[in-house]
């Protein structure tokens, strides 16, 4: 047994709240730890410790005589387990997985059992739901996302993790199931999910709230996770798409650019005097990045994710390789025997062209794969200075070549990156009618600090002239920003009123977007991600 708060000051209670205290889900960090240490430098005592941890764990909790048939209130271990698996080959942390996952709320309910056995009553559980825990029923019947978001997507990570390496394919079913069902009504146009403080979650469809969003960091990392999964699991290009989504926004948004404050919530809307709940706490108060959090999970969340950023890159099998993520990078694969090394130069996000240089050993068929973003309207695709034509050679969001490929062959893609407005569903009450600024991947946001006051009153015309310019200073220094004609109502008719007849006059001005990601790192103020449309002027 490995827990300092249970070794040292209170030893009786061990595995005795497994759905409150976060035993399970300390122990799967720490496995992941161990994991991760063991591949970056071969050593294997870390491992060791964890292993006996793990046997521990998988003797106290299953289906035998004598076991707790229980599993954590917040999911972590499961996936955990998995990387312990295959980092040891040892099946018994693989199956211990398989428990974990397969027994979540099943009947009866072993959360209400451990409650009982403490002398409370369950039905004072203070989530009210299970749901919270993503406990309410087991996990193949589950029909939607829900609950706390971080336990969500660990969960799912660990269902497609147990599904790629048992070939479960009804597993596989529910988690496209629950992935529709997030990307298709729960998600926020930054990738940031979970949209209430109240159970740092879920509501119901269609719930995305700007100002007073929460969209914890840990969730959008989450995401980014569970999206390579799906990649792995099957190659599908929106499973990219959205991994970029989150990965450029909505979990690098938690991290200032110094690198030394942090965002535990990421709203797309922020009003002086209010805090990221939403609630007015004082004129002088502005929402901006802390030294450290309280709950300290996002700060280390976000270190490992870029840690994992070389394994986003690319997937391979024995005859292919997917293109997943752009990024100058350098990476070796084996196809058959026959080295294969990939160099790869961009400047993405900020340009969309992406160079890739082959260097084989020898002359060998394979096939290359090539996400085409869903955002880009008209992508070009070379081979070897050739073109060849998105359209005959795309599926499910992959451009696909395969030939016998020769040492110094190129593969070039273009990506276009004008400036696109987007909309939010006609059902979202909180955004209907409004635009978004988004240029290649990234989400565009405007803030105080270039703009002045009052941004909620930015209009944007029918048919706005944008134009690309680069930052000059600061942390926006060569970075592409967004310049925009838009109107404003004339304030002065507002003199000493707080209603006027729809008759106030618009002033022609400009406004300037940034980048999403890098909002908060100046002087403080309002921010709005999400702009007016200008009535059409006859």
């Amino acid at each position: 047994y490995l827990n300092s708060h249970f070794i040292a000051v209170e030893p009786e209670r061990r595995w005795t709240n497994l759905r409150d205290n976060h035993e399970l889900y300390c122990a799967g960090h720490l496995i992941e730890a161990a994991v991760a240490y063991h591949r970056a430098t071969g050593k294997t005592e870390f491992l060791e410790i964890v292993c006996r941890y793990a046997d521990h764990i998988n003797g106290m909790f299953g289906r035998r005589p004598g076991q707790k048939r229980g599993y954590p209130g917040h999911e972590e271990i499961e996936l955990a387990l998995v990387k312990l698996y295959r980092a040891t080959g040892q099946k018994r942390y693989l199956d211990l997985a398989c428990y974990f996952v397969n027994e979540r709320g099943r009947q009866p309910h072993y959360f209400d059992i451990e409650a009982r056995a403490r002398g409370e009553d369950p039905r004072k559980f203070w989530a009210r739901t299970y749901a919270y825990c993503q406990a309410n029923v087991p996990v193949r019947e589950q029909k939607e996302v829900a609950g706390h978001a971080v336990r969500a997507m660990y969960l799912y990570c660990a269902m497609t993790d147990l599904a790629i390496e048992t070939g479960d394919k009804s597993l596989l079913a529910v988690c496209r199931r629950l992935w529709r069902h997030l990307v298709g009504r729960r998600m926020h146009i930054t990738g940031g999910i979970g949209p209430t403080h109240a159970n740092e979650g879920f509501t119901c469809d269609y719930d995305l709230p700007d100002e007073g969003a929460y969209l914890e960091t840990c969730a959008a990392v989450g995401l980014v996770f569970w999206a390579y999964r799906m990649l792995q699991a099957e190659r599908d290009g929106e499973y990219g798409d959205v991994m970029e989504r989150a990965l450029y926004n909505g979990a690098i948004s938690g991290l200032s650019a110094d690198g030394r404050h942090f965002f535990y919530g990421n709203p797309l809307a922020a009003h002086p005097g209010f805090d990221g709940n939403g609630h007015y706490v004082g004129p002088g108060y502005h929402y901006r990045r802390s030294e450290w959090l309280w709950c300290a999970c996002c700060p280390p969340n976000i270190s490992r994710m870029i840690a994992q950023v070389p394994d986003f890159i690319y997937t391979a099998g024995s005859d292919w390789i997917a293109a997943h993520l752009f990024t100058a990078a350098e990476a070796s694969f084996e196809l058959s025997g026959t080295k294969v090394s990939v160099w790869q130069e961009t400047k993405y996000p900020w340009a969309g062209r992406v160079m890739f240089r082959l260097r084989s050993e020898g002359q060998k068929v394979w096939t290359f794969y090539v996400r085409i973003p869903a955002w880009c309207r008209k992508p070009r695709f070379k081979v070897n200075g050739r073109e060849v034509p998105v359209g005959g050679i795309c599926k499910k969001g992959y451009a696909s070549i395969t030939r016998k490929w020769s040492d110094r062959d190129t593969v070039e893609l273009d990506l276009p990156m004008p400036v696109e407005m987007v909309e939010a569903h006609p059902a979202e009450r909180h955004s209907c009618g409004r635009i978004a600024l988004q240029r290649g991947p990234v989400v565009y946001c405007v803030e105080e600090a270039d703009n002045g006051r009052h941004l909620n009153d930015l209009l944007l015309p029918p048919a706005p002239k944008f134009q690309v310019i680069r930052g000059r200073e600061g942390i926006l220094k060569g970075i592409p920003l967004i310049r925009a004609n838009v109107f404003q109502r004339e304030r002065a008719v507002w003199s000493g009123r707080l209603y006027h007849t729809a008759s106030s006059p618009l002033v022609n001005r400009h406004a300037t977007a940034i980048p999403y990601f890098l909002w908060a790192n100046r002087s403080p103020g309002e921010m709005v991600v999400w702009l007016q449309k200008a009535p059409r002027l006859s």
